[in-house]
Formats: structure tokens, sequence, C-alpha cells
């Protein structure tokens, strides 16, 4: 059976519909930048997952290609997930969703090595004739986070961050956004065939001690 990460990683992928506070380790991830409307019908944002979807798998199924990567096992592609954040603001505000700035990611198994990730672009490149310069080797280290299961739309997360923000503020923490620390989205379902109500999401912000 294929190796797969939300299984395996519960307390990074399925976690509770209430706030838990995790340490996130170092992880590998394919990435593209951008910024502007996710929900522009001809915007970047789609653009940019169809890219990250065509280097994970090009890496998947390596397996029956000439290219045999060291290490490699048969795994579930990871979901994808989203870096998030507006110039000027500590958080997000959703109703100006044409600000956003965005890292989207999907993580890479660790026996992926950069030369391993190379190819995978080159391959790619001359498979499907197309320009993945915008797609890089990204390595995030989260560290001490507080996340969260939400369950509904997108637009509704707000709600799941004040829950969040209480209770950090009741148990001796804070938030720490900054250039390098974001918020983070993890998605777990599929929007174009799961109700808004049933969409389920990870959300997850950096976090520090109060004081620190």
């Amino acid at each position: 059976m294929a190796f797969d990460y939300k299984k395996e990683y519960k307390e990074f992928y399925m976690p509770k519909a209430k706030p838990e506070i995790v340490t996130v380790p170092k992880m590998n991830y394919i990435a593209v930048r951008g910024s502007g409307d996710p929900n522009a019908e001809d915007g970047d944002y789609k653009a940019a997952i169809g890219l990250l979807y065509a280097i994970a798998f090009t890496i998947k199924m390596s397996k029956k290609g000439d290219r045999k990567i060291e290490g490699y096992f048969d795994y579930v592609v990871p979901p994808l997930e989203g870096f998030w954040w507006q110039d000027g603001l500590s958080g997000v505000d959703y109703s100006h969703k044409e600000d956003f700035q965005w890292l989207s990611v999907i993580r890479l198994p660790d026996f992926v090595t950069e030369e391993d990730f190379k190819w995978a672009v080159n391959d790619a490149t001359n498979k499907k004739k197309q320009d993945f310069s915008k797609v890089e080797f990204l390595t995030i280290e989260e560290g001490l986070c507080v996340q969260c299961m939400h369950i509904g739309a997108y637009d509704d997360e707000p709600n799941t961050v004040v829950m969040m923000d209480r209770y950090l503020d009741e148990n001796g923490y804070e938030n720490d956004m900054s250039d390098d620390r974001r918020h983070h989205e993890i998605y777990l379902s599929d929007a174009r065939r799961v109700a808004p109500e049933k969409l389920k999401t990870v959300i997850r912000h950096p976090i520090k001690a109060k004081g620190d």
C-alpha cells in the first residue's frame, strides 16, 4: 500500500476542530510564488497549482521510467498547501483577496534530493513543452505553531482564527508572524467536488511564548 503522509503524520495533517500546539520539523517542498486573488479564473494561482502537480506526479511516476531515485518508495502525493500574507498586515484580510501574496506548495518525500527535483523539472519541461521556471525546491522549518481543523467555506476561516487566537491568549502564547513565518493552510478537500460547508482545511499559525 502506498505511503500516505496524511495518515502517517496525523499530527500535522489531521488535527481536531479545536486549537492545539505543534512543533513542525523541517520539510522540503515543490513551490511556486505569486500574488493576486486565488479565485481569478485565469489567474496566476490556478496556473501555479497546475505547475506544482505536474512536477509532483513526474517525481511520483519516475518509478515507471529510466530515472531511479535512491530510496524511492510508493506514496500518495501529499495535499496542496499555501502560505498567505498581505503587505503591511500581520494576518490576512479575506475581504481584499486581490492583495494576497502567496506561496503555493506540495510536500516532497524526504528521499527526493534537489538534483532529483531538477531532473523532474527538466523532464516535465521536455515532455509537456511548458515553462516550469517558476517552480522551486524550498525547505521550510515552521517550528512552534498553533493549528486547527477548519470545516467550512474558506471565507469563514476568520471564525476559526479567532478561536485560535483566544486559545493562544489563554495559554500564554501569541502569534509570531514575520517575513519567514506565515499564515499557513493545508487543503484536505477538493473544492471542485466538495460542498463549501464540508471543506476541510488545516489552519496553522507560527507562535511564540508571550514575552519571548
